[in-house]
């Protein structure tokens, strides 16, 4: 009994001769009993919920209409390209050009006047040091402090040039940021990744 009911029923359906013989084509193609053949090809029918009277899209029309997505995609783009980031480029380009002329211009007023300052200081040192010959370790300690102001000043402005550097650097990169196309997704990636390690970094 318990053999019986384990069996599947099994039915027979009317086919043509044409039909026969391209069940046996595929048969023999995919290795497949036509019982096998039958049965996968009705669930996948029914799982891509496809409608076997309907014919097909031709793939002429199907690419057609992927052409022309493309299309209307890469005029979007290109339109956006020349109305946002062509502009905003520019924009940032110019920026960051008068930034660097006005950090140079910066950094030469302030070498030339801690020049100017450290050469003012020494004439007046050696007029104490001729006269008070007795305070010449108290100028030598004033000496040691100016020249140590005098570093620290040069220190400020080296971390001043690289501070310049860098956000010429980071405006660098948002600028390549906003000309990535839309496939350029890796890209976009690193480069955002890059600008935050930049502004991170100490």
């Amino acid at each position: 009994m318990e053999r019986n009911k384990n069996k599947t029923a099994l039915t027979t359906i009317g086919i043509d001769h044409s039909t026969n013989r391209q069940i046996d084509k595929l048969c023999k193609r995919y290795n497949l009993k036509k019982g096998e053949i039958v049965k996968l090809a009705f669930g996948y029918l029914d799982k891509a919920c496809i409608n076997p009277s309907e014919p097909p899209e031709s793939t002429k029309a199907e690419l057609g209409k992927i052409n022309k997505r493309q299309d209307d995609l890469i005029r979007f783009i290109r339109h956006f390209e020349e109305e946002q980031l062509n502009p905003m480029i520019r924009v940032t380009h110019s920026i960051a050009t008068k930034f660097d002329m006005v950090v140079k211009t910066l950094t030469e007023q302030l070498d030339l006047e801690v020049q100017n300052s450290k050469e003012i200081l020494i004439q007046v040192l050696r007029k104490l040091d001729e006269h008070f010959a007795r305070q010449a370790e108290v100028i030598n300690n004033q000496a040691r402090v100016i020249d140590e102001c005098s570093k620290s000043i040069k220190t400020l402005s080296q971390v001043q040039e690289q501070n310049s550097k860098k956000f010429l650097k980071v405006i660098a990169l948002y600028a390549e940021l906003a000309a990535c196309g839309v496939m350029d997704g890796k890209r976009k990636e690193n480069l955002k990744a890059e600008i935050i390690n930049l502004i991170n970094e100490k």
